[in-house]
């Protein structure tokens, strides 16, 4: 069998050519206007990947509600790797009290959770976004996002699946959806850079 050999460099990058920012850098690095809000996620693994998928797409916080766990947490830290550290974090006793904040400073709440009416991730729009901050709230690992955060939701993105568990990690789905509304609000932003004089 012949073999075809890539004319592009596939070596692997080093940490240096990666750019990556110091913790004080990111810190007074301008952020992406969107939140992830966790809603009695019981995992300590799970809310630590959380932080790690924030820091990646340099969010503005993680608000952490009810039963989830807070920092400094050893387990947490297992799979935030520092992002812990680097991400800012708020504690709220109840997710609906983050809710309430939240909207107070001008976001618009969208909860990932399978109902009827809900936006396909793949058909969400940045018109769906709005002008402002965005926050994104993921629930319980096994009743979700509760129906009380549901009905206090401006939308809800449910990601479309063709298994047979029509469900995903909470942290697997974190990382799809806040990388999809992360590239949305960029892409507004950058229109808006273009469009104003």
């Amino acid at each position: 069998m012949e073999q075809t050999t890539n004319t592009k460099s596939t070596q692997k990058k080093t940490a240096a050519e990666m750019h990556r920012i110091s913790v004080e850098d990111f810190h007074k690095a301008d952020k992406t206007p969107l939140v992830v809000v966790l809603d009695n996620v019981r995992s300590q693994h799970n809310i630590g990947a959380v932080f790690r998928t924030a820091d990646a797409f340099r969010l503005r916080k993680v608000v952490l509600c009810g039963i989830s766990a807070c920092p400094p947490n050893q387990e947490i830290h297992k799979t935030a790797l520092g992002a812990e550290e680097s991400v800012d974090w708020v504690y709220f006793g109840s997710t609906e009290e983050a809710v309430r904040s939240l909207r107070a400073e001008g976001y618009r709440i969208f909860s990932v959770e399978q109902v009827h009416h809900s936006i396909a991730l793949p058909d969400l729009e940045r018109d769906d976004l709005g002008n402002g901050p965005v926050a994104v709230v993921l629930g319980h690992e096994v009743f979700g996002v509760s129906q009380a955060i549901v009905d206090m939701s401006d939308g809800c993105i449910e990601i479309p699946q063709q298994g047979t568990k029509h469900s995903l990690n909470v942290s697997v789905a974190a990382g799809i959806v806040l990388y999809s509304v992360s590239q949305l609000l960029s892409e507004r932003n950058q229109t808006r850079e273009t469009t104003t004089p």
